[in-house]
């Protein structure tokens, strides 16, 4: 494809046909054609698929004729290349009565003041304007409210946004009024800047740019391209790469759907296309625009769908969505506004009669159509799938593919990631990527076995897998299909890449606090629909303090005391680490998916921590009144430290089973499959008898002693001992242990370092949780 040359003067023009307008700037080819993936589009017989193109020389245009079948003609004449400009009158496919194209030019545009951003390329990111106004003459307020001079409908957008300005000079400047999403201008986050003609103001869905003397706005509706160059990932600093040169073009409403054997580097490429995880080298273009220099921007218009459910199961599928809104939408979205539109997706994906049926009870394709309808509630235009019908029986694995098909055609690009063979026939395009993240195929799908040579798929891929000697990747560049699809359909010019790329965590829709709130009532919610949890935690601490009650009688004696405490320690310890050890390993998936959009770590945190540690410490209290109360607790020397035995007795257990929680939350954010942490919380249990003190003296043995400073319970039974003064009570080797004295330093001691080991658990789980995070939001 031709480059614009270096040192090009050519005129900024408008090209209108009978489907719109195309500014068209010389920094690139313009494509007319019937194929769908033409910058001009033309929907008409007589046309060629690729019929012209019009490029830009030094210091005009020039339009040349792509061998079609009817012809180009400009001002009557049939041409085969030739010079145009403002005024030209040009005709596809017949000189009469063919589709017509008029070229007008720009209006002059005032001297341009310097920009605090760097200005990016404008490669055909607009098409036409969705609405176009005179240039304000005093300051104009943008937001979704209707007070606003300039209303943006869209649930993104802060109810005051952001302000255009005019200065004494005529120049304008954009200033965000602290919006919750952010105001942009050229793609990156902006507080105040000052703009000029063909910079891009971003407003959620919309951007606005100053051309000539009009205000235009172009409102992203979903019909976007994504035009992929030459990216490359590598691992293993270099040593190991994961995709290796991957070009391909993905046009409007296209659903596109990518398919290789394992390993061959789809979920890398879905990352890089993401921006989940950037290609190290090459670029991607949204609609023309760097998608990772313009990424803080338009990482809103990009929706993923992660192979797991990105749900809560004992949810229902109205609260689900209702609650993911709330944690994306701007805080100063009416309630109203969001369960507008959560009925609206609802009606969309055909959920109606299931929107009050808990997740759970769903089947697999409906649970699939709820995480893609969650997806949507921001209106993505980009939307990926990572193998959305995995697991699924061919029925609903046909039924998901519709449903991707029907969301395609209603206006958005969809690339899917697929295992499943079954129906790439309902796709536009296919992408077959070879061992190596190599491109072995991109085109229709109905002919690639033919372009393998195979009749069938599972030929196809074992051969990718067997036949290691054959260039997949070599073979297709040198096909027609490279050429077609690839080569001549790319309807951006190539963009080299420019330095590393760097980019930052999203804007967070909603404040810390606020956040908070919200996870706190879903979490809440979704314990309390949890009818088998809820049992077990109810009847976990009756039964521990009903043993420990048999083992008590009416009062500790030397006999009991000891075992007492012991049952305490394990019932304390089993409470709250039980309570937590699944709860961050089973919501990994869902974590990730949110933490990429905006969700606060440390209030995800502290929502599993107030919730859990509010249950727990209920719990504690239960286990210890149940076991303990009317038992004569009373220590030979008087009575507890500072309290009431049983106040005391009960504080040490409440917080044992705190820090248990923050224990088994931190064994949580270190598995990598929910399945192993029942054995690891009977190793945690074992552990804690071990090392409390209660089984073998533990002072002055080395390593043993130093060991046991971790251990919560060695802490709590300290405390607990030192209330009932064990030394009187049951004089041994054991009970001389200085930490079971009965004094005022070592009871506060213990406690302390209950809340310091809580604290430090807590802090390592808030960096282990960045573990399991998108590599844009580990910063």
């Amino acid at each position: 494809m031709a480059e614009r040359p270096a040192a090009s003067t050519a005129p900024e023009l408008v090209l209108e046909t009978e489907t719109g307008v195309t500014v068209m700037t010389p920094a690139r080819d313009y494509h007319v054609g019937r194929d769908p993936l033409s910058d001009i589009v033309l929907d008409d017989d007589r046309v060629s698929w690729h019929h012209a193109v019009l490029h830009p020389e030094a210091d005009h245009w020039t339009l040349q004729d792509e061998h079609s079948t009817n012809g180009t003609y400009a001002d009557g004449r049939r041409v085969h290349e030739r010079g145009v400009g403002p005024g030209t009158v040009i005709r596809f496919g017949s000189p009469t009565d063919g589709p017509c194209a008029v070229l007008t030019g720009l209006a002059a545009s005032a001297p341009q003041r310097p920009s605090t951003v760097s200005r990016p390329a404008l490669t055909g990111t607009f098409r036409e304007p969705t609405s176009v106004r005179p240039l304000p003459t005093r300051t104009v307020r943008i937001g979704r409210a209707a007070d606003n001079d300039l209303v943006v409908d869209d649930l993104i957008v802060s109810r005051h946004h952001a302000e255009l300005r005019i200065h004494a000079d005529g120049s304008y400047e954009i200033a965000d009024l602290g919006s919750h999403n952010g105001t942009y201008l050229n793609g990156e986050p902006v507080d105040s800047a000052d703009i000029g003609p063909g910079d891009i103001i971003g407003v959620g869905h919309s951007d606005f740019c100053l051309v000539g003397d009009e205000l235009q706005q172009y409102v992203d509706t979903g019909e976007v391209s994504l035009d992929v160059q030459d990216i490359s990932v590598s691992v293993d600093r270099g040593r190991k790469r994961l995709l290796d040169q991957v070009s391909f073009p993905v046009g409007e409403k296209c659903l596109l759907a990518v398919v290789g054997p394992s390993g061959a580097g789809k979920s890398t490429l879905m990352n890089a296309l993401t921006g989940l995880r950037p290609a190290d080298h090459g670029t991607v273009l949204y609609d023309g625009r760097d998608l990772y220099h313009d990424y803080p921007e338009l990482r809103q218009r990009i929706g993923l769908v992660p192979q797991d459910d990105i749900l809560h199961a004992q949810l229902t599928v109205h609260a689900a969505l209702s609650y993911a809104a709330e944690l994306r939408f701007p805080q100063d979205t009416a309630k109203t506004e969001r369960r507008a539109r959560v009925d609206e997706v609802i009606r969309e994906l055909g959920l109606e009669e299931r929107a009050g049926q808990h997740v759970h009870s769903l089947s697999g394709g409906q649970r699939k159509r709820v995480s893609v309808a969650l997806e949507l509630l921001t209106k993505p235009s980009l939307l990926f799938l990572d193998e959305p019908t995995s697991g699924l029986d061919p029925g609903m694995d046909r039924s998901v593919m519709h449903m991707l098909r029907g969301l395609a055609d209603d206006g958005r690009t969809v690339i899917v990631v697929t295992h499943s063979v079954l129906s790439l026939d309902v796709c536009d395009r296919l992408l077959v990527l070879a061992p190596g993240g190599k491109v072995a195929y991109y085109g229709p799908p109905g002919d690639a076995l033919a372009f393998f040579g195979f009749e069938h798929w599972p030929a196809a891929f074992e051969a990718f897998d067997q036949d290691s000697d054959r260039d997949w990747a070599g073979e297709y560049r040198a096909s027609p299909f490279h050429r077609r699809y690839v080569a001549e359909a790319g309807n951006q010019p190539k963009v080299p890449r420019q330095g590393p790329v760097i980019l930052g965590p999203p804007p967070r829709p909603r404040s810390w606090g606020g956040q908070l709130r919200t996870l706190v009532r879903r979490y809440s919610a979704a314990l309390s629909a949890d009818r088998t949890f809820l049992a077990i935690m109810i009847a976990l601490p009756f039964v521990m303090g009903g043993m420990t009650r048999a083992l008590a009688g009416g009062e500790l004696t030397r006999k009991n005391a000891l075992n007492v405490l012991l049952i305490l320690c394990v019932g304390g310890v089993l409470t709250g680490a039980a309570n937590a050890v699944r709860e961050l390993v089973k919501e990994r998936v869902i974590y990730q998916r949110e933490r990429a959009v905006g969700l606060s770590r440390s209030a995800y945190l502290m929502s599993k921590v107030v919730v859990l540690g509010t249950v727990t410490m209920l719990q504690a209290v239960v286990l210890t009144l149940v076991g303990l109360y009317g038992v004569d607790l009373k220590a030979p020397g008087g009575d507890g430290v500072v309290m009431p035995p049983l106040a005391e007795i009960t504080a040490a257990v409440a917080l044992l089973s705190f820090t248990a929680m923050t224990l088994g939350m931190l064994v949580s954010a270190l598995v990598r499959k929910e399945e192993v942490t029942m054995p690891l919380l009977v190793l945690l249990a074992l552990v804690q008898v071990v090392f409390c003190g209660a089984l073998l003296p533990l002072d002055g043995v080395p390593g043993l002693e130093q060991a046991a400073w971790l251990v919560p319970s060695r802490w709590a039974f300290g405390a607990m001992a030192g209330t009932l003064d064990l030394r009187r009570i049951s004089p041994g080797d054991l009970t001389r242990d200085p930490l079971f004295a009965h004094t005022l330093d070592t009871w506060l001691l213990g406690i302390g370092m209950l809340a310091v080991l809580a604290v430090v658990f807590g802090w390592l789980v808030l960096r282990l949780l960045r573990r399991h995070e998108p590599v844009v939001m580990r910063k």
